[in-house]
């Protein structure tokens, strides 16, 4: 017997939606399987990492606090991925968006009227489609992957921010840390406990998003291009403006999730400033189905890694890495479900052609 890959004659519906409920439970195997070897309880360790948070009311409030820029970046990046546009960068749009957004408190820290705090949240979503405008132009211009720029264009974003914060933006009081000054006042986002205002930001998106992809022109044009591109030629949509408009939107999204990190969470720019959200928001909209409600739901549970591993890490005294565990071993299981939605499983038995050959 051997397993064979069928190819479907349509695509299965039934596949689509359980596809990310097996790479889950699967994923839920494999850590198991993990903590096993860790010589620890899999049982324990699982509810430790998945339940436990949820039952205690500051882990609640930061699910939702870490759940929110994962749902900005993941909705706009579902989009992309829906026109087959593959914006990999949104890390680096992040950056930028916290970049610029800090850039008023370092240079008007005197700055405190409600006008402020309208300005940062502009800057951070004009610094991620500055960001995300230099892939597409290469894209469009000279049909450069927008694989590659995107990508490695993070690691300038990167660079940029150690840069400023450790030089020109250094807090003078900041006792040689490498910081800026404190925001204060109307530079900070409105907090409801640990809440603030970008989680109100991010299902506002999410709803948005979704009914431009499902309600309007152009969601449909967007989908036809990423489904059927000759099509879309033939019907007057233009790949060009598409991909111009994909990358503009997600980092624009992923700019303002920059921005309302930094007023909302930290409070500063510190560096090293890497929380691999723009990374981790690419499973989110995989996970949501390249639907931007879904990455509301995709959003929350992989917040919940995040919490699950500093959980575990007091807890069972492992590292707080093994939240990236998880996160690959999820996404590598939905790319190898995703695979059961054109195709299907069966065994094949070998003996005829053995008996054949020996004939």
């Amino acid at each position: 017997m051997r397993l064979v890959l069928e190819k479907r004659a349509e695509r299965s519906v039934r596949m689509a939606l359980l596809s990310p409920l097996i790479a889950i439970a699967l994923t839920v195997i494999a850590g198991a399987i993990i903590f096993s070897l860790r010589g620890l309880n899999p049982f324990e360790a699982l509810f430790v990492y998945f339940i436990e948070p949820l039952t205690q009311d500051w882990a609640r409030e930061q699910l939702i606090v870490k759940a929110a820029p994962l749902v900005l970046i993941g909705a706009g990046l579902a989009v992309c991925y829906t026109a087959n546009v593959w914006n990999i960068g949104a890390e680096g749009q992040f950056i930028l968006g916290a970049l610029l957004a800090g850039m008023i408190p370092v240079y008007f820290p005197t700055w405190q009227t409600p006008d402020v705090m309208l300005v940062m949240l502009a800057l951070g979503i004009l610094g991620g489609m500055a960001w995300g405008a230099i892939p597409a132009f290469l894209k469009n211009r000279f049909s450069a992957n927008e694989i590659l720029t995107s990508l490695m264009l993070v690691y300038v974003a990167q660079y940029l921010f150690d840069w400023l914060v450790r030089g020109p933006w250094r807090d003078p009081q900041g006792f040689n840390f490498p910081k800026s000054v404190n925001f204060d006042g109307w530079q900070l986002l409105p907090k409801w406990g640990e809440i603030h205002l970008g989680a109100l930001f991010a299902l506002i998106a999410a709803v948005v998003l979704a009914v431009v992809m499902w309600r309007m022109l152009k969601g449909f044009e967007l989908r036809v291009l990423g489904s059927a591109p000759r099509a879309g030629r033939f019907a007057g949509f233009s790949s060009e403006r598409a991909v111009m408009f994909c990358f503009l939107l997600s980092g624009g999204l992923a700019g303002l999730a920059g921005a309302s990190d930094v007023m909302g969470v930290s409070g500063q720019l510190q560096t090293p400033y890497s929380p691999n959200y723009g990374f981790v928001a690419i499973i989110v909209a995989f996970l949501g189905r390249l639907n931007p409600i879904g990455a509301i739901v995709a959003g929350l549970l992989l917040a919940l890694s995040f919490i699950g591993g500093e959980s575990a890490q007091v807890t069972l005294g492992i590292s707080d890495k093994i939240a990236k565990v998880f996160q690959g071993i999820l996404l590598f299981f939905i790319l190898a479900c995703d695979t059961l939605i054109l195709y299907r499983v069966r065994f094949e038995s070998t003996r005829p052609a053995l008996t054949q050959a020996a004939e």
